[in-house]
């Protein structure tokens, strides 16, 4: 093959890259040559590709027409490899934050969180919002008014979720969940509050986990039908049992895309998690369930894991809030080892208050992987008091999307500007689809080194048809591919060191294109749909790749009612200045949020 083989591109040395808004760098745009495929179409397609001359040349001529082998693979370039994205922290002065010693329980530290949150009187009404999503804080004042308690907010949520699953919906939220252990959970919270000794605010909130993630008494499949039974769940997770310790009752294990492995959330095995704005389309992935469930009214907060975005664009998709901290901020442990170097766990919520109690429940400085552990900072959630914010922007990177996402997004830095007088800076990121690629191969790389000697036992066999694809594509990288994407990895290390120089976050949208419509072949085989695949990533890698936090905020809706957000990325271990930001963001946008289609009030009076 090598007298096919592309010529690799040699890229400039970093320091003699222009990362002005005039620069010479061409932005490529994603050049995606493989057509949807799904059904008897997708069956086909895996069967020459599982065949092993065949299948060589296809994932050949798939890897150079997708540009991998020019941009990543021979690619020529300076810089040493960088394989793990850990930053070194520096303990720089913040404004209107608070600095928690370690050492402290979660609940002492959602205790912390809940002095960061501005009071309010108001509870289970608010006429100012056309919609407004229940709170932790309104679950918790809820509880200790004895207005309801958690054993009812229990039962109402085993109901919907009968409800959501009737064939004429088919929301397909869970891939497990038991109601008799849900029940218990509700019993004993409710037990506390009559004795007037809850653990936390969130005792007796329901709180939903990725099936990616150890949470007893479930199996961890990954959206599987085969990875719980090679590796079975022993224990909760270090991020699960600190929710635990706080009281929150753990409803159930969401569902999600097989594997991480895609970006839709289409799932042949349990179902595909629809968007409660408009069950007939896509809810993102992987994170499908727990955005879903999130945005109609199920949780008020699940639980995630975002290798590639998959916390962030299925919130987008769903109209929630999603946050990505710092790759090491929340203890790794008990979550499948899929994708080590870009995956972390996330959280979804219905706002950012609430992003922030979790945050605050699940981070253990004791578990990161640092030399100097960073303390957790927590926001102050006081938008009007920020001083100005330098935004980041990227003019062709930022476009790169739907007039309808694009129209939105400006109009809410607009509003930032206006409101808080915050700057936009602009500025070119290079590369950013180089960035893409050099990612796909490195998460691929690892998921294949991960789950190989399972898969070969019955792991393949058993996967769906579409992560059958993926799967052969991960393990056609070598090492050359893996070793020229970590370069490429130390490259945007550098070039976003740089940018955060001038600028305290890069700001684009958070999707490329809103929730698309699910079609009646994938159900059965998953979907093949690498155009639009990509269009959901344009945005989300420097935030895996790179380690960087990073949160999506709703901004708006497109012309057909479809969620829209904005994107926020910070510096390392940015966190706190991040929620502030998000939590401006929100203020500003609130007031026109808009009930999904598919939504479910716990919290009614009956």
């Amino acid at each position: 093959m090598g007298l096919l083989r592309d010529k690799g591109i040699v890229y400039k040395p970093v320091n003699d890259v222009d990362l002005g808004p005039n620069t010479d760098q061409i932005y490529l745009h994603a050049d995606v040559k493989a057509p949807r495929m799904a059904g008897i179409i997708a069956k086909l397609f895996v069967w020459f590709l599982e065949m092993k001359i065949i299948g060589t040349i296809l994932l050949y001529f798939l890897k150079k027409n997708n540009r991998i082998q020019k941009l990543v693979s021979y690619g020529v370039m300076e810089d040493p490899p960088l394989y793990v994205p850990l930053h070194q922290y520096e303990d720089v002065e913040e404004e209107d934050v608070k600095k928690l010693e370690p050492g402290l329980s979660p609940a002492e530290q959602v205790q912390h969180a809940m002095d960061c949150i501005l009071s309010s009187d108001t509870i289970l009404q608010d006429s100012y919002y056309s919609f407004r999503r229940w709170t932790i804080l309104d679950y918790s004042k809820a509880y200790a008014s004895r207005q309801v308690t958690p054993l009812m907010v229990a039962e109402r949520l085993l109901s919907a979720v009968m409800r959501s699953s009737s064939p004429d919906i088919d929301m397909s939220f869970f891939i497990s969940y038991d109601a008799h252990d849900v029940l218990r959970q509700a019993t004993e919270s409710t037990l506390r509050y009559q004795k007037g000794k809850p653990i936390s605010v969130l005792d007796g909130v329901p709180i939903a986990i990725k099936d990616e993630i150890d949470c007893m008494p479930y199996p961890t499949t990954g959206g599987s039908k085969w990875l719980h039974k090679a590796r079975p769940c022993k224990q909760d997770a270090i991020c699960v049992n600190r929710l635990r310790s706080c009281g929150a009752i753990l409803v159930g294990k969401t569902n999600m895309h097989e594997l991480g492995a895609g970006t839709s959330g289409i799932n042949p095995h349990y179902g595909t998690s629809r968007n409660p704005y408009d069950p007939t389309r896509i809810s993102g992935g992987s994170s499908s369930g727990s955005a879903a469930v999130v945005c109609a009214g199920l949780c008020p907060v699940a639980l995630g894991v975002d290798g590639g975005g998959s916390v962030r664009m299925p919130a987008a998709l769903c109209g929630v809030i999603g946050f990505k901290p710092s790759f090491g901020r929340i203890p790794h442990s008990g979550v499948l080892p899929l994708n080590w170097t870009v995956g972390m766990v996330g959280v979804l919520a219905g706002t950012v208050e609430d992003s922030l109690i979790v945050y605050a429940a699940i981070s253990d400085g004791a578990n990161l992987h640092q030399p100097s552990m960073p303390k957790l900072h927590l926001p102050m959630l006081k938008p009007s008091n920020m001083s100005c914010i330098r935004l980041a922007k990227s003019n062709e990177w930022f476009n790169d999307c739907s007039d309808d996402i694009r129209a939105c997004c400006l109009r809410a830095l607009a509003g930032l500007h206006k409101v808080y007088g915050w700057e936009t800076v602009e500025v070119t990121v290079p590369d950013i689809e180089v960035m893409r690629l050099a990612h796909y191969v490195t998460i691929g790389s690892e998921c294949t080194a991960s789950i190989a000697h399972h898969l070969e036992k019955t792991g393949r066999a058993e996967s769906g048809w579409d992560v059958r694809v993926a799967l052969s594509i991960y393990g056609s990288f070598d090492s050359r591919d893996y070793l020229n994407a970590q370069r490429i990895r130390n490259r945007q290390m550098r070039f976003h060191e740089k940018i955060f120089s001038i600028a305290d976050v890069i700001v684009s949208p958070m999707v490329g294109v809103t929730a698309y419509e699910i079609k009646d072949d994938a159900q059965q085989t998953g979907e093949l749909d690498y155009v639009n695949g990509a269009a959901l990533v344009r945005y989300s890698i420097a935030g895996n790749f790179l380690g960087l936090p990073a949160v999506t905020v709703p901004v708006g809706y497109d012309r057909n009612g479809l969620p829209i957000g904005i994107q926020f990325i910070g510096k390392p271990w940015s966190e706190a200045k991040l929620l502030q930001i998000a939590y401006a963001m929100e203020a500003l946008c609130k007031a026109g949020y808009k009930q999904p289609k598919v939504f479910y009030d716990l919290l009614a009076e009956s």
